[in-house]
This record gives C-alpha cells, structure tokens and sequence, in this order.
C-alpha cells in the first residue's frame, strides 16, 4: 500500500539534515570545541512506491497516494461541503448587494447635488453685476466726472446720461420690476438707441434680476448664448454616467432651451417668494432669427413662456427688434404683449445729444447753428449722431453719411430702361416697385403743408402699409426693401423712409431730369417681357408658300356635311416694307 514519502521517521530525518553545517553543530556542543566531521546522508529516492510492486499496479501514481486522504475525507462529509459552498454564495451576494447600494447612494446623491448646484448658478446669473455691462460700461454711459461743465447748460440732469429720452422712464420702469404683468416688444429703426436704453437702465440697478443675450439666426448659437446668460450648462458637465445614471438624451436646440426655461422658472418661483419681483429677461436683436420653420418655432416658445410668466409675475421678457415681421409674428397670439416705438430723436433732444458728444470727444462748446444745421441734414439718429461728433469736420462728414445712403439705395434698386435684357426681370421688379414707391413718397412730401416743424425737426411723408403695397402693385417686395433699411415700418404699419438721409436720397434721385420717363420705360419693358412670356405662338409650316388646309367634317353614316379651306393670303405692305 503507498503511503507518503515523509511518513517514516527515517526519511524526516534524512530530509531535513541532509545539509548539516558544521558551524553550527560547533556553536551547539557544549564543552571543548572539536572538529567534528559529518558523514554524507543516505538518501532515499522518492519513486511514488511505498511498497513492492503488486500484480496489476507495477506503476503506482504518487498523485493518487496524495489525493487518497482528502478524497475519502470528502465523502465522508458532504454536510460540510455544501456548508462551505452556500457561505460562499451568500458572501458573493452580500458584497454585490453592497457595491450596488453604494453606487445607488453615491449616484442619488450626485444627481441632488447637481441639480441644486444648477439652480444655485443659474440663481447666481441675476445676481448683481452682469457681462453685459461691463463690455458696454465705456460706450453707452458718460460719466460726470469725464463730461464736466458743458458751456451752455445748467441742469446737471441734461447731462446726466448720454440721450435723455422720453421712453427711458417707461424703459426704467421695466426693468427694475415696478411694471410687471406684461411682457415688452421695442421696434425701431437701427440705431435709433433701443439697446443703450436697456443697458442704461441695467446701469441703475446693476443688473439685479436681469439677464441679456443677443440671438442669433442659428439655434445652436442661440442656445449657446442663453445658456451664457443663465449660467446653464445643459447638463453638459453631468458626470452621472460614471454611476450607471443616464443623463438628458441627446436632442435639438429647440428642447434644449425649453430645459432651460423650466430651470428659469423654478428660479423665479424663489425669487417671487423671497424678493417679490419678476425676473427679466431681454433678448436683444431678435430680428436675425430666421422667418423660417425653426425661428417661428422658437418664436413661439418664446411667447408661450412669456404670456405665462407675465400672467403670473414670474418673469417679464422684453424683446428688442429693428424689423416689422417680429412684430407681425407676435401679434398672432398676443395677449398681454406691450408693443414700444423707438424712433429717432426730436430736434432739441438730438442737438443736445451731439452737444454731449462733442463735449466727450472735443472738449469743445459747438454753435447752436452748427448743431441745427447737422440736425437738418442728417435728422436724429443717433448712429448718426455719434459718427458727425467723433469726425473734425461735421458738415462733411454729414454730407458723407447722405451720399452713403443714396449709394446704397442706388446699388440695390437702381432701373435699367427699355434697354434692360429679359434675363434681369425678376431683380429689375424688385427694383423699380422700391423707385416707384420712392417716387410716391417724393411727391407726398411736395403736397404737404410741411415737412419740418421747429420744435419737433423733420416731419417724413408716409404711407399706409396697405397702400405702400398697393403702389408698388407687389405685396411682398415691401419686407425685402424694409430688410436693407431702405423704407421702415413702425408699430402702427406706416411706411415712410427708413432716416433722413435716405428720404433726401429720394428727393435727389426723383428730381433728376428724365427719371420719371426712364421709370416709365422701365415698367412698360417688364410689362412687355411678362407679355412675351404668356404669348404662345401657333405657326402652320405648309401654308408658308401657297399651301392649302381642307377640313371636312362628315355625319355618323360618312356624308359630307360641310368643307372649309385654308389658305394664306398676302396682306397689304406698310409704305416702310415698300421703300425697302
């Protein structure tokens, strides 16, 4: 029977010195040291056999001699194996339920966490101070310090801002939150100051409860810049996914800003509770969206949230626009919408404007001549206004402006005559309704009692936009013309030239000798070319040179029942074919 190599005692003693050192066995004697010499060990060779061979196992298997113990062991005691099989599932359970509940508690609190942490942001963008104002700190406001004692002026208030204006207390009122239940349209003209009255009236209150963005035509960019103004993120910055916690699916800019506008008006309920005041929020430029399906789509997020925030004093939203189509879009579904023209300044409003800008700039008291002469030619706005003040020579530099417009209004709708080829039609019927209204606008202003008032400054001739249409025989002409600023439509649907500069354009260019026969022939060339395109023309080749047609028509039973022919006939000559 085998049995384990190091069972014996003689083989444990073997093995185990088999290497004697005689340092040791030195140091272990007691008595006088002696040189002891160590005989080799015998050594057993180990072959698996602990016996003589028998018949039918004459080669024995030494793992089978190791393994015979524990096996007979095992079947001894099932018990005890299935013992140690179910603690070992059950640790293996207990440490996956544990690492489950950990990264449940871990995610959970994350995701509580975030969300406070963009509320606490977002809350964090209507607090005090805002980016808005410190890129505009420089240019929309002139400090006193820096304007000193203007020559000439007595009330500290004239110049306490840079334009005083009449809507700016209506402006001042919005912002700061005292006129709420209501959200706001400005429309003007560009550079009439829609946009420095806004951030003068966040100059006041330092940007408390307000965020400002421009929009853009595209959605993304748009998204983008609300976000910016918000301080939201989108949960772009989300690490949830490291816990197994899926985030906000991926979606269009659209749903994205609807997020946003949920974010804000959980902002605005704290805000109604704590401060008592809407928020605002301005959206600026709003014209660029595209009149497309996306941007009447975003138009109409906009408006939907308006109406309820303004209903409910959560939040007010002014949207500053230069064009009329923003206008026309809101008016579908207007309710609580408060519509404020922005138009260029009055006489005395604009001199004392450009007075202030000369002081900033030239450090110089202007003649009130001077300033009333800029006035008239170039009227009051005050784009306008700025670009004389900064320029040495205003009177040239108001001449430069007028000649500017009259270029622009000539590069985009300038006639061709009866010369014009039919290839360029399509432009030259946008161009000649933009003339032929401009020619309308010209004589209005020749049949009217006046066109400037002392106090007030230019009186423009204008039209009904219903009848600006109707002149120019087009109905859609009229929004592209509005779109390059060269005829504006305010709030009450007028039509009249976009400033004064392009107004004078008109006079200059309808007083030209000739001009009303060049538009004439013009109109009269696209009638012609139109009529050339609805003409169809029916040629009968074998009647060409004395060929006949005969048309029989004949009953159900073949009888002839009636004949015709067909033949040309040689007409009369004109006395120019004859001379020929």
């Amino acid at each position: 029977m085998l049995r384990h190599a190091l069972r014996t005692q003689f083989t444990r003693n073997h093995v185990t010195f088999q290497y004697p050192s005689p340092f040791l066995n030195r140091l272990q004697r007691a008595g006088p040291v002696g040189i002891r010499v160590s005989r080799p060990p015998i050594c057993r060779h180990l072959t698996g056999q602990s016996g003589p061979p028998t018949p039918g196992n004459d080669a024995p298997n030494p793992v089978d001699d190791a393994t015979e113990e524990v096996s007979g062991e095992s079947e001894a005691n099932p018990k005890k194996k299935w013992k140690g099989t179910a603690f070992k599932m059950f640790e293996s359970a207990a440490t996956t339920f544990a690492s489950i509940t950990i990264l449940g508690l871990v995610g959970y609190s994350y995701t509580r966490y975030y969300k406070y942490l963009v509320l606490e942001k977002m809350e964090n963008a209507f607090r005090p101070g805002d980016p808005v104002l410190e890129l505009a700190a420089s240019g929309k406001e002139v400090p006193k310090s820096t304007l000193g004692d203007i020559p000439g002026v007595s009330d500290e208030s004239d110049h306490d801002r840079w334009i005083p204006r009449v809507e700016q207390a209506k402006i001042d009122a919005i912002v700061s939150g005292e006129d709420r239940g209501r959200y706001h349209l400005l429309i003007g003209e560009k550079g009439t100051g829609k946009s420095s009255m806004l951030i003068d009236a966040m100059f006041k209150i330092n940007g408390e409860g307000v965020a400002m963005f421009e929009a853009h035509a595209d959605l993304e960019i748009f998204r983008i810049r609300l976000g910016k103004a918000l301080d939201f993120e989108f949960h772009e910055d989300n690490i949830g996914a490291l816990f197994s916690i899926r985030g906000p699916r991926d979606a269009s800019a659209l749903l994205d800003i609807e997020r946003a506008f949920n974010k804000l008006e959980k902002v605005a309920l704290k805000r109604r509770k704590e401060v008592g005041r809407p928020l605002i929020l301005i959206i600026n430029q709003a014209h660029l969206l595209r009149d497309d399906a996306d941007g009447r789509d975003l138009i109409e997020l906009i408006q939907q949230r308006a109406e309820q925030w303004a209903a409910s004093n959560l939040a007010t939203v002014i949207i500053n626009s230069d064009k009329y189509w923003v206008y026309e879009r809101l008016k579908q579904h207007a309710t609580r919408m408060e519509v404020t023209q922005v138009s260029d300044l009055p006489k005395q409003r604009a001199m004392q404007a450009l007075r202030n800008y000369r002081k900033k700039y030239w450090n110089e008291k202007t003649p009130d001549s001077i300033l009333e002469e800029v006035y008239d030619r170039i009227g009051g706005r005050l784009t306008f206004l700025n670009r004389v003040a900064k320029s040495r020579n205003m009177l040239n530099m108001c001449d430069h402006i007028c000649n500017m417009e009259k270029t622009w209004f000539l590069n985009n709708c300038w006639i061709l005559g009866e010369e014009m080829d039919d290839d360029v039609m399509d432009q030259q019927k946008y161009a000649s309704s933009a003339m032929v209204l401009a020619h309308a606008l010209h004589k209005k202003s020749l049949e009217m009692e006046k066109t400037y008032h002392p106090e007030t400054g230019h009186i423009l001739p204008e039209f009904p936009l219903h009848e600006a249409r109707y002149i120019m025989t087009r109905a859609d002409f009229i929004r592209q013309h509005h779109d390059l600023s060269i005829f504006a439509i305010d709030s009450h649907a007028m039509v009249r030239a976009d400033n004064v500069p392009m107004q004078r354009a008109f006079a200059e260019i309808c007083s030209e000798p000739g001009f009303e026969k060049l538009l004439e022939n013009t109109l009269e060339r696209i009638g012609d070319i139109e009529s050339l395109g609805r003409t169809k023309e029916l040629t009968f080749k074998d009647l060409w040179e004395g060929g006949k047609y005969k048309i029989t028509t004949r009953d159900r039973k073949g009888n002839v029942e009636r004949e015709m022919e067909m033949e040309t006939v040689e007409g009369k000559k004109d006395d120019d074919d004859e001379e020929d």
